[in-house]
């Protein structure tokens, strides 16, 4: 096991997340390379009184992961344990970011049914945060999950599922990291599969007007408004058979758009709309048309997945699906009277229901409306509007992205809050797992 602990008389090194809006200072740092030696650092933390707080690979906006005590790094716990040829479940470490395990699944002839947009998380982030992803005949990644390994805070190692500890297993799904670390995942898969990936610019009102019939036709549906435009980039991917005739991107054109053009391009343009903010609309609409028609065809986690090179801060809140029409015309409204200099697209996504106590679609159909400003720029009050005009439509926060509710307001939008707070004492009486964050979204 690698530790590290500050030199005397020496401040401990800091630690920053991905998007550079959080920092800690952690007393210890460990990589366990085992959840026996995983279990020793909790026990030996809490005997002395010091948080403990795993940390993934940062991609949380929030301060969901940051400590002043120990940080857990799983870099040393990745890898499928175990793979089943008759159900289609694996048996995962709880430190596998998903870009290794998207490929290592489809060596398997496996799939996860749905994933997000970017594959930096690892697979323990990924659930605890309620990572979801699009389509509304599929529910985010958690749903996917079929047990789970924790180790507890007195060092202790528990086994849950449906079956076994069954609330347990209910709570820590989308845990938040406050019941304990999860070290191992069973996740139910799919059969691997290709999509066919249709992506086109369109008018924002025409896309709005047929959002319905768009969403019973395809399987996963995803949309980027560019504010003080009106124009957004439609993203339909569907499925189809392994045997479906299609082709992925050339090298080329997929260099061209998904490397030069939404990375190295866009830093740079961001870069100069830091500078000048009164270039930030027609940069927006040379952005809208730049990223234009294509079609391809590859496998699931290839289309699901994009890079993102370019840093920003993300605000994403989860609406009833029949709200997302006035969501976005509030926002489009408030952008237009305000003109604040977002450089980044507003992205809408959706969901169906699932059964997960803390997953924001807990038993509704769910449009989710994600806010992004460039890591360098000021929002401009942006993000706090957002957040006001979501609150009037039972907005549910990402836990990973930024918001500022608290338990007394997540208790009204949770129906499960209270059994999932009972959990937490069960599991943590003494709060080893807490920390600031957890303390203001779940209370003491």
């Amino acid at each position: 096991m690698t530790t590290r602990t500050p030199r005397p008389g020496m401040p401990p090194a800091a630690w920053t997340n991905w998007a550079g809006n959080q920092t800690c200072h952690p007393a210890e740092v460990a990589a366990p390379r085992s959840t026996e030696e995983l279990a020793a650092v909790v026990r030996d933390a809490a005997q002395r009184g010091l948080g403990v707080k795993p940390v993934g690979t940062g991609h949380s906006f929030t301060a969901i992961a940051t400590t002043d005590g120990v940080q857990l790094r799983l870099d040393n716990l990745r890898g499928v344990l175990h793979a089943d040829a008759v159900t289609s479940r694996v048996r995962v470490l709880g430190g596998t970011p998903l870009h290794v395990l998207n490929p290592a699944l489809q060596a398997l002839g496996l799939a996860l049914p749905n994933l997000g947009d970017i594959d930096r998380q690892t697979i323990t982030g990924a659930i605890s945060t309620g990572t979801h992803g699009t389509g509304l005949r599929f529910q985010g990644i958690a749903s996917a999950v079929r047990g789970l390994t924790l180790v507890l805070a007195d060092g202790s190692v528990l086994t849950c599922s449906p079956d076994v500890e069954p609330e347990v297993f209910q709570a820590a799904r989308v845990g938040l990291g406050a019941l304990g670390v999860v070290t191992e995942v069973e996740l139910q898969c799919v059969p691997a599969f290709r999509l066919h990936a249709r992506e086109f610019g369109a008018d924002l009102h025409d896309v709005l007007d047929r959002l319905d019939d768009d969403l019973a036709a395809h399987d996963h549906v995803d949309m980027h408004w560019f504010p003080l435009t009106d124009r957004v980039l439609v993203k339909h991917n569907d499925r189809v058979g392994a045997e479906a005739q299609g082709d992925p991107l050339p090298g080329w054109r997929a260099w061209l758009d998904d490397d030069f053009l939404s990375n190295r391009l866009y830093e740079v343009t961001n870069r100069a709309a830091t500078r000048f903010p009164r270039i930030v609309p027609p940069l927006n609409t040379v952005s809208a048309r730049l990223l234009g028609a294509r079609e391809y065809t590859d496998d699931s986690w290839r289309v699901f997945v994009a890079e993102r090179a370019v840093r920003f801060r993300e605000s994403e809140y989860a609406v009833p699906r029949a709200h997302a029409r006035d969501v976005v015309l509030a926002v489009r409204d408030w952008v237009e009277r305000h003109r604040p200099p977002l450089t980044f697209p507003l992205e809408l996504r959706f969901t169906g229901a699932d059964d997960v106590w803390l997953s924001t679609g807990y038993e509704r159909e769910n449009a989710y409306i994600a806010m992004h400003q460039y890591h360098r720029m000021d929002d401009a009050g942006a993000f706090a509007a957002f957040e006001e005009i979501v609150g009037e439509h039972e907005g549910r926060p990402h836990w990973g992205k930024l918001h500022t509710l608290d338990a007394e307001r997540l208790q009204r939008l949770y129906p499960r809050f209270d059994e999932f707070r009972a959990v937490r004492d069960r599991l943590d009486p003494g709060r080893v797992f807490a920390n600031d964050y957890l303390r203001r979204v779940l209370g003491d």
